[in-house]
């Protein structure tokens, strides 16, 4: 059963990234009432063979009609499109899934050589270094928003008035329910995360207007053949083993950086193969060098992006962010103490990740993956409409409650509104997770030192965290020259 959900959320996964303008991100949003209905265990294998196919997907529409399915693909694109136009699109999509198979299995072989070190360390963490965890997670998830960190701090402040809704976290009293009964239990996650990913990427997509029809067109003129995926051998020395090895390292290290996400890895990748190639200039006219870089770093990501989510609570993407909701949603504490006391709930989904990127990624490109073009000319109002319909009935199937169904519908247009004034709803998210758990150590530790505020600076698990936060300030806002903020927002 468990290995039948594995394979239908790759399926989806892949089939979300490999449509414009849908993203696996949203595919999790719209599955996540779903996982009411399983055990933990096989919804975070699901989840993560999602992420993996969510990082994969992206390249098929990239290469086939020059628009990356998914952001981390972009890269993708530039070589990968030139190879279609030269009648060489399946052979592209080959190396993309190789590449894929490569960054997916190194990214999580990383990962899980890293669980049992964390295990062992978690365990040195108190209360007053649990909330200065807490602090450094939402802090750096902020400022890492290039560009947008007065946004991003707004945004992270809406999610924490959101966790404050309902019940006191120490008190049996109830705080800024406006006298409405329905808000005594707060704010449910679910209709929280389907509102932010779900209904507000409906809107946007509904308030942008694109014309379907070249895509359409485009797509229907792609012919691709089983037997052209194969890379041929040459291919594969000629591009050399230290593409891939070097790749899968920079996107992992990359993803365990918060805020960094896919795209940023695959960029750096592909920046890098062109600066050690010995032929630059073919970079852009169809190299497939460029395609196994771009690919092998953004599917390492997904393994270097879960260690922050794992250990500290950052989630590295929005992806991980949901993935982290699920855990919380389980009565399940995201942070040190969870590698510690329940690694046996996280070892399934590690791996969920290994079998996603070794198996489920050849497999399925060769099989239906002649089909996976043809999607992207269903009819985008009924597809919407379909999507929008999900979100409600899922928000309202989590909860049984008709006022979290318009909680949902609620916060979708406000995230809607952030998202378009340039506001990352990402903060928000987390500032809603990981607000009640913030507030509970915060007051812990104050009553445990008859409210002496200088006991996060003689702990040494605190201080460990507020000394980690401050130098990430300092080399991600101090240090930074002028002038980069805006252009790294833009990118």
């Amino acid at each position: 059963m468990n290995l039948t959900y594995v394979v239908l959320g790759f399926v989806i996964g892949t089939i979300f990234a490999a449509i414009p303008g849908l993203t696996a991100t949203l595919a999790m949003a719209l599955l996540l009432p779903v996982t009411y209905t399983l055990n933990v265990e096989t919804a975070l294998m699901a989840c993560a063979s999602i992420y993996m196919a969510g990082m994969c997907g992206g390249s098929i529409t990239a290469t086939t009609i020059n628009i990356p399915g998914a952001p981390s693909s972009m890269m993708t694109a530039l070589d990968g499109y030139p190879m279609q136009q030269q009648g060489k699109g399946a052979l592209a999509l080959g190396h993309a899934a190789l590449g894929s198979m490569f960054g997916g299995a190194v990214g999580a072989l990383l990962l899980i050589a890293v669980a049992p070190f964390v295990a062992e360390l978690s365990l040195l963490v108190k209360t007053t270094g649990k909330f200065a965890l807490l602090a450094f997670a939402l802090i750096v998830v902020v400022i890492a928003q290039r560009g947008r960190i007065a946004q991003a701090g707004l945004a992270a402040c809406i999610g924490l008035m959101l966790a404050t809704v309902g019940l006191d976290a120490m008190e049996p009293v109830t705080r800024f329910t406006f006298g409405n009964a329905n808000l005594t239990a707060g704010i449910d996650l679910m209709p929280v995360i389907i509102g932010t990913f779900a209904i507000a990427e409906v809107l946007m997509q509904a308030s942008a207007s694109r014309d379907t029809s070249l895509l359409t067109a485009a797509a229907e003129k792609v012919k691709i053949k089983r037997r052209d995926f194969l890379p041929p051998l040459a291919d594969i020395r000629k591009i050399g083993l230290g593409c891939y090895l070097k790749s899968c390292l920079i996107g992992y290290f990359v993803g365990t950086l918060p805020g960094a996400g896919g795209s940023m890895g695959s960029f750096l990748a592909y920046t890098e193969a062109v600066r050690t190639s010995d032929d630059p200039e073919s970079f852009g006219k169809g190299n497939p060098k460029g395609i196994v870089a771009s690919e092998s770093a953004n599917n390492a990501v997904c393994g270097g992006a879960m260690v922050p989510m794992l250990t500290f609570g950052i989630p590295g993407d929005p992806i991980t962010a949901i993935m982290l909701g699920v855990l919380v949603i389980n009565g399940i504490q995201p942070g040190p103490q969870l590698m510690a006391g329940q690694a046996g709930l996280i070892a399934p989904m590690l791996a969920a990740l290994l079998f996603s990127a070794v198996v489920l990624i050849p497999l399925t490109l060769y099989l239906i993956g002649p089909y996976f073009i043809r999607i992207v000319a269903l009819r985008k109002d009924v597809l919407y409409a379909v999507i929008a319909l999900l979100a409600v009935v899922g928000s309202y199937v989590a909860t049984y409650s008709t006022f979290q169904m318009f909680m949902a519908l609620a916060l979708g247009v406000l995230a809607f509104y952030l998202r378009r004034n340039g506001f990352p709803v990402i903060t928000m998210l987390l500032g809603y997770i990981l607000g009640p758990n913030l507030e509970e150590f915060l007051r812990r530790s104050l009553a445990l030192s008859n409210g002496d505020p200088t006991t996060f600076f003689t702990n040494l698990d605190s201080l460990f965290f507020v000394l980690l936060t401050l130098v990430f300030v300092y080399f991600l806002v101090i240090r930074k020259p002028a002038g980069k903020p805006a252009a790294a927002g833009a990118r």
